[in-house]
């Protein structure tokens, strides 16, 4: 109690110091939007390839609209991963590129703001997301890679899927024989049908005016919804009876029969950061160690990197007077997918040729120095440090 009493003042500045000011609240109110729709375009982006295989499953298999959108959610976090530096990078360059055209730059440097301090709300925005892509890469993805297997497994094995044909006879199972008299909607829509069923020890002729075959919410059924028929069912040992519906359903076939998927864990990019530790650690000979270790490194290196995209987006908006066009934003898009290539391509020498980790870590610092070197640059702190060592030496000789 002693201590925090006779540095409370020291504290009460430290805190002070990093209170976010008016003009830090502006920056962040001016790069929310732009940052929200860059997000959403870039998810887009990556998202539409992934939604025509998606679209295809669906044509094929006839899944239903559930099983599209649990695919497509379990997509999210891994596109997001990929969106969010983007995403960043063309907010923060959007804002300060115009800051710089409308001269508010100069206005923030003509009152003792520098550059880097212009620069600092955005920077601690960076170490949020850093933050949050870390939690991303490290515990949410590999569940979601998962989710999205396994899902993907149950919409491709769905048991028996149909083809029917008009007037042509289909047995889903055993005990099971089911014809109708016209078939469209690729032998999804049917009508005038007739089902033998021969389960549960007695025999039940079904027919219905229409029907129409779907996977079922579970996702690992075929089921068939029949509307407007009737039931005779005879047991042997008892009268037959006859009922008449307006709607029933019918499963063809049975969850029993889809294998299940397997267990999580079989893949390195299925393990969340802890869970990887923890088999290095042990040793688990399930997964290649160099597999495991490269995977964690390379979460690692992604997430270290993002508090520095403000910068590099900073220093390349900065334009000189009067110039219109300005090649900042390709130029920091040509970095950055570079860096990410060579990142990956890092990533995969160190889990297959099990060379070391600087492989993954030598173009992350790079990167890191770079954007640093570039804003200072920008900021003209390079020629103040100049004017510093110069100093002296003028001094001595006059």
């Amino acid at each position: 109690m002693t201590f925090f009493m006779l540095n409370a003042p020291a504290i009460r500045r430290f805190f002070q110091r990093f209170r976010p000011t008016t003009l830090d609240r502006y920056l962040i109110n001016q790069v929310i939007p732009p940052f929200t729709i860059a997000l959403a375009v870039v998810m887009t982006a990556l998202l539409l390839e992934r939604l025509l295989v998606l679209f295809n499953l669906l044509a094929e298999g006839n899944n239903n609209l559930r099983t599209f959108v649990e695919l497509l959610t379990t997509l999210l976090p891994h596109y997001l991963g990929l969106a969010i530096p983007a995403a960043l990078c063309v907010s923060v360059f959007a804002v300060m590129r115009r800051m710089s055209q409308n001269e508010e730059i100069d206005a923030a440097n003509s009152s003792g703001l520098s550059l880097l301090r212009i620069t600092r709300p955005y920077i601690h925005l960076g170490l949020v997301l850093g933050v949050i892509s870390f939690l991303l890469y490290g515990f949410i993805q590999p569940h979601a890679r998962y989710d999205f297997r396994a899902a993907f497994y149950f919409a491709s094995h769905t048991g028996w899927s149909p083809r029917l044909q008009p007037r042509m006879f289909a047995r889903p199972s055993s005990d099971l024989t089911l014809v109708a008299e016209d078939v469209t909607q690729s032998g999804s829509e049917l009508k005038n049908v007739f089902i033998h069923d021969t389960s549960d020890h007695q025999e039940r002729n079904i027919t219905a005016r229409k029907g129409h075959i779907r996977i079922a919410s579970d996702g690992s059924t075929v089921q068939l919804d029949l509307e407007d028929g009737i039931i005779v069912s005879d047991s042997g040992d008892k009268p037959p009876s006859l009922t008449t519906f307006q709607h029933s359903t019918r499963y063809l076939t049975h969850a029993s029969q889809t294998t299940p998927f397997r267990e999580r864990g079989d893949d390195e990019r299925e393990l969340t950061s802890p869970e990887l530790i923890s088999k290095i650690v042990r040793q688990d000979g399930s997964i290649s160690r160099p597999h495991m270790w490269s995977e964690l490194h390379f979460r690692l290196a992604r997430s270290l990197t993002i508090p520095f995209i403000p910068l590099l987006a900073t220093a390349l908006a900065m334009a000189r007077k009067r110039q219109r066009n300005n090649a900042g934003l390709p130029i920091a898009f040509i970095l950055m997918i570079g860096f990410d290539h060579i990142l990956q391509f890092g990533h995969s020498m160190v889990a297959t040729r099990q060379l070391s980790v600087l492989v993954i870590w030598a173009p992350a610092l790079v990167f890191i120095v770079l954007c640093v070197a570039l804003l200072l640059y920008r900021s003209g702190t390079f020629l103040l440090w100049r004017a510093r060592w110069t100093q002296p030496a003028r001094t001595r000789q006059a």
